[in-house]
């Protein structure tokens, strides 16, 4: 399966862009494998023996418990879409310097949020999401309490649904100082909760 993901370049490593659409076909490909891998098991034993219960047909029903957890993960990533090219080319004028995340989606009990865009500088964190019903004070309580619980003090969340103020931001952010060993771990923090 690494050799699989290799195909897929750097775009199927969480936070960089088009994260979601490569993951989509990596994880599509990955489970109609696994369910053929299953199917042709099951196929085998039965040819072999002429019966369904055999040794083979038992490895074939195991063999859809993994299947099975990748079609999960198919459906969850169907559900998502990248950031928009032109919005990234956008973004990309304006984030240099800055440590950038795409394609972050954020799951809770009740909601996903979906974040087009992040950057991170030292305790500041803002973002770009193109749904412009992006329940804001929903996602900072979410996010805050993450952040808390990892041990992140005095994080500041924005996230803009408005890019030409997210990209006016993005350039005011290169002005705060810049602290790489809290935007590391701010960043680790927020790969680590996202899908």
């Amino acid at each position: 399966m690494t050799h699989l993901k290799r195909l897929f370049s750097t775009d199927s490593v969480k936070g960089t862009r088009n994260y979601l659409n490569t993951q989509k076909k990596y994880e599509i490909i990955r489970t109609i494998l696994y369910f053929g891998i299953s199917l042709s098991l099951f196929a085998a034993g039965y040819i072999q023996t002429g019966r369904r219960g055999n040794l083979l047909g038992i490895v074939a029903v195991l063999g859809c418990l993994p299947a099975s957890k990748s079609a999960v993960g198919t459906i969850m990533f169907l559900r998502f879409h990248s950031c928009t090219d032109k919005a990234a080319s956008q973004i990309e004028e304006h984030s240099q310097g800055l440590c950038c995340l795409y394609d972050m989606v954020f799951t809770s009990y009740k909601k996903n949020y979906v974040v087009s865009h992040l950057a991170v500088c030292g305790n500041t964190v803002c973002g770009f999401s193109e749904n412009e019903q992006f329940a804001e004070n929903e996602f900072y309580k979410h996010i805050g309490d993450i952040l808390k619980l990892d041990g992140h003090k005095n994080v500041t969340v924005k996230i803009f649904t408005n890019l030409s103020r997210y990209m006016e931001r993005l350039e005011q952010m290169k002005a705060l100082e810049q602290d790489e060993n809290g935007t590391a771990t701010v960043t680790a923090t927020l790969k680590s909760v996202a899908l």
